[in-house]
C-alpha cells in the first residue's frame, strides 16, 4: 500500500536539512513507541516534497500544501500510524510547522512485464556500517554487476525474511538486473553534479554514515520482486527513509483516490 500524506504548511519560509529522512524517521518511531507496531521496520517513505529554495540552512518551502509518500505491506502499521500523526494535529519537523490535511491512496498499475522503469524519490543504500562504515560508504559505479547483485542478495533476504514467500518462489526469483539510465549519468557527469552522496544515519542517537544513489533505471525482474519492491523499498534502511522507488513518469498516469483508514481518525478531523 501507498498513500500520499497531505499537509498545509503554516509558516511559509520554515525550512528542513536537505537530507532530512532522519527527522521523519525519529517522528514515525515517536508515533509507534506506544503501539503494537513499536520497533518494526516494514515501512518506507519519500522526502518532503513542495516548493523549495536552497540555502545553507537547507530547503525552505513555500508552497502552501506539502507531501510526502508513505508505504507498507502492513495496512493496520500504516494506518495505525496515520491515525496517530492525525490526531496530532500540529506537527513540526525540523523548523516546518505542519497541519495534515488529507491523505490519498497511490494505485501502482498491474505488473506484469519483465522490466520496469523507475526513478529514485529517495537514496538507494547498498550497505550497512555495522562492521565496516569506510566500506558502507564506498563508490560503487550503478554500471557494474556488482551494484546489481548487492541489491538482489538484500532484496532476497527481506523478501524471505517478511514470510509472504515460499522457498521455491525466492529461488525462482533469479534475474535481477539494475541497469542506470546512461544518458542521465552522462549529463549529470558533465555538469559536474552527483547522483552519489555520503548520507548520515541515526540509530537513537548513534550516528553513521552510509552513500545513497539517486538515479533513473531499468529494473529487470520478476513482478512479483517488483511490487515488493515498490512496496517495500529497494535497499538497506527503508524504515529510515531510503529505497523509495516510483515508476517513470508516473505522475501522467497516476491515480488516485482519498484514503479512509480508521473512524476514529475521520472523527478526530471532524472535530476541529
Amino acid at each position: 500500500m501507498r498513500v500520499r500524506i497531505i499537509f498545509l504548511l503554516k509558516n511559509k519560509g520554515g525550512y528542513v536539512p536537505f537530507y532530512h529522512q532522519f527527522l521523519l524517521a525519529r517522528l514515525a518511531g515517536e508515533l509507534l513507541a506506544d503501539t503494537q507496531f513499536a520497533g518494526r521496520e516494514d515501512f518506507h517513505f519519500s522526502g518532503l516534497k513542495g516548493q523549495t529554495k536552497i540555502s545553507k540552512s537547507g530547503l525552505h518551502f513555500y508552497s502552501s500544501r506539502i507531501t510526502l509518500v508513505l508505504a507498507s505491506s502492513d495496512v493496520e502499521l500504516a494506518d495505525c500510524l496515520l491515525q496517530r500523526l492525525f490526531e496530532q494535529r500540529n506537527t513540526e519537523i525540523g523548523m516546518l510547522q505542519l497541519e495534515p490535511e488529507a491523505v490519498e491512496r497511490e494505485w501502482l498499475p498491474e505488473f506484469k512485464d519483465e522490466s520496469v522503469k523507475c526513478i529514485c524519490i529517495s537514496p538507494i543504500v547498498l550497505m550497512e556500517p555495522t562492521s565496516n562504515e569506510q566500506l558502507a560508504k564506498k563508490f560503487i559505479s550503478p554500471e557494474t554487476d556488482a551494484f546489481s547483485d548487492m541489491l538482489y542478495e538484500s532484496t532476497m533476504s527481506r523478501m524471505e525474511k517478511s514470510g509472504a514467500y515460499s522457498a521455491e518462489q525466492i529461488a525462482s526469483f533469479f534475474r535481477f538486473q539494475v541497469v542506470p539510465d546512461k544518458t542521465y549519468l552522462q549529463r549529470i557527469r558533465e555538469g559536474e553534479k552527483k547522483f552519489a552522496r555520503i548520507y548520515p544515519i541515526y540509530n537513537q542517537d548513534a550516528k553513521s554514515e552510509v552513500r545513497g544513489y539517486t538515479f533513473p533505471f531499468t529494473l529487470y525482474c520478476a513482478p512479483e520482486v517488483q511490487e515488493f519492491l515498490f512496496t517495500s523499498g529497494i535497499g538497506y534502511f527503508t524504515h529510515k527513509g531510503f529505497g523509495m522507488l516510483d515508476i517513470s513518469n508516473a505522475d501522467l498516469t497516476r491515480k488516485t483516490e482519498i484514503y479512509h483508514f480508521t473512524e476514529s481518525r475521520q472523527m478526530s478531523q471532524a472535530s476541529r
